[in-house]
């Protein structure tokens, strides 16, 4: 059992689940769509969602394994919308395919979030050339979100209902390299360690975030955009670390959510009318947080807005990295 129960301004706390931070909640009619469904807190908050009527869309890379998740749902919540489609985040043509499929579906999109993540595997380069950590848990992400914002933007027109975007980062976004972001290494083999690796993808969400809810907001446009630590929480993402996985399955043990729990926040987010309004801030136990001086300094957080667009067009225009 979780074992911090104390509550935050919110009214609910590291121990609450997301069932009840949305509990009450009727979002029928509400399209959204999830990275990383199949598994752990991204299904906990898929299942969440179907709950309480949002229009589920599952995007996935492997679709046998997000069928059985739809029909897994299904049986608990036999009047869920869920669809399934295809997505490789750390694939640029991947995310491609998926935003021309979704755009020709015709489906509205009220909520997108960006869960899908990677955790300290050994050095390698996605297909897009491109540090594998970084390219999966931001850059597609990034590119995925920038492609489907004219259409958030014509939904929450025409319903006059706010969107919103919630990204996944950590509390090891601290524990990034000293550069915060290695704008000039970010493929360097020879200096790369996979934990300070995974603080930079991480750390990348949370200033993801900043800058889009600072654009959009600057646009007059209503999206909110939010940053969120899950929290520590039992699930598969560190399969690639045996280190990790021994950490997490007996150091931190004790400390560990479970993913109702960890799932809580980012549902809260999604659906709670209480956050209405509020974007640009970095969430934690469904309270706002602090987060790192990299993310609050105007100047680093536009260079790399800069440069993950340069990443995108890098491989749009097979200019080379």
């Amino acid at each position: 059992m979780w074992i911090f129960s104390w509550k935050g301004p919110s009214g609910f706390s590291a121990s609450s689940t997301a069932e009840e931070v949305t509990q009450g909640i009727e979002a029928y009619g509400l399209t959204a769509i999830i990275t990383g469904p199949t598994s752990g807190i991204g299904l906990e908050t898929a299942r969440v969602l179907a709950l309480r009527g949002v229009h589920v869309v599952m995007a996935v890379r492997n679709t046998t394994a997000g069928h059985k998740v739809k029909q897994d749902i299904i049986n608990e919540v036999p009047k869920a919308k869920i669809d399934v489609m295809e997505l490789d985040v750390s694939s640029l043509k991947s995310v491609n395919k998926f935003v021309a499929e979704f755009k020709s579906s015709g489906y509205p999109l009220n909520i997108l979030i960006a869960n899908a993540g990677i955790m300290a595997p050994p050095f390698s380069l996605s297909e897009d050339n491109i540090e594998l950590q970084f390219a999966t848990n931001h850059i597609g992400h990034f590119h995925l979100t920038n492609s489907l914002l004219e259409t958030m933007k014509n939904t929450t027109q025409k319903s006059g209902i706010q969107g919103r975007i919630v990204i996944l980062s950590s509390v090891l976004h601290a524990t990034t390299y000293k550069e915060g972001v290695r704008f000039d290494k970010i493929n360097d083999e020879k200096s790369y360690n996979a934990l300070h690796a995974y603080g930079q993808s991480k750390l990348a969400n949370a200033l993801h975030a900043k800058e889009l809810s600072r654009r959009l907001k600057e646009e007059g446009v209503n999206i909110t955009v939010n940053s969120v630590h899950p929290g520590i929480i039992a699930t598969n993402i560190a399969r690639s670390s045996l280190l990790v996985r021994v950490v997490f399955g007996y150091v931190v043990r004790l400390f560990l959510k479970n993913v109702e729990q960890g799932a809580s926040t980012t549902c809260y987010l999604a659906l709670n009318p209480a956050v209405k309004g509020i974007t640009g801030e970095y969430w934690v136990d469904n309270n706002i947080s602090t987060t790192s001086a990299f993310v609050n300094d105007p100047e680093f957080v536009k260079k790399f807005w800069d440069f993950s667009v340069e990443l995108v067009n890098g491989k749009l225009t097979s200019s080379p990295l």
